[in-house]
């Protein structure tokens, strides 16, 4: 029953973001400085930049983080006569972890590869 639990709790926490990445970082576009910025050429490069941010894979990163979650709530329930729901937590702390550090990484990746096109980065 546990374990019917926990694949239930990594599939709860993995479909919490969208297999299309880009629309992660729709809602965190980088605000940029446009005086002098040929719009038309900003948005080409934007699409590019965050063609190399979607290298980071956030879906795996939540899979590989819920799976260590669980294997340190286990350890916690093995050691503790108190703690029963060690492997769910851990299951959906370290999924939730993982995912908002690779969004953060993906945020990083986009906000320098524009930086690194001559763009005043505001955020």
């Amino acid at each position: 029953m546990q374990y019917n639990f926990l694949i239930l709790m990594s599939f709860l926490v993995t479909s919490c973001v969208s297999n299309d990445s880009s629309s992660i970082l729709d809602m965190a576009k980088p605000i940029i400085d446009t005086k002098g910025v040929d719009m038309t050429l900003y948005e080409t490069d934007l699409e590019e930049c965050k063609a190399y941010s979607n290298d980071i894979s956030t879906i795996k990163s939540i899979a590989k983080g819920s799976a260590t979650g669980a294997a340190v709530g286990a350890v916690i329930e093995a050691i503790s006569d108190k703690r029963k729901d060690g492997i769910e937590l851990g299951t959906v702390s370290g999924g939730t972890r993982s995912g908002l550090r690779a969004i953060r990484e993906k945020e990083n990746i986009l906000k320098r590869c524009l930086k690194g096109r001559g763009y005043k980065v505001l955020n």
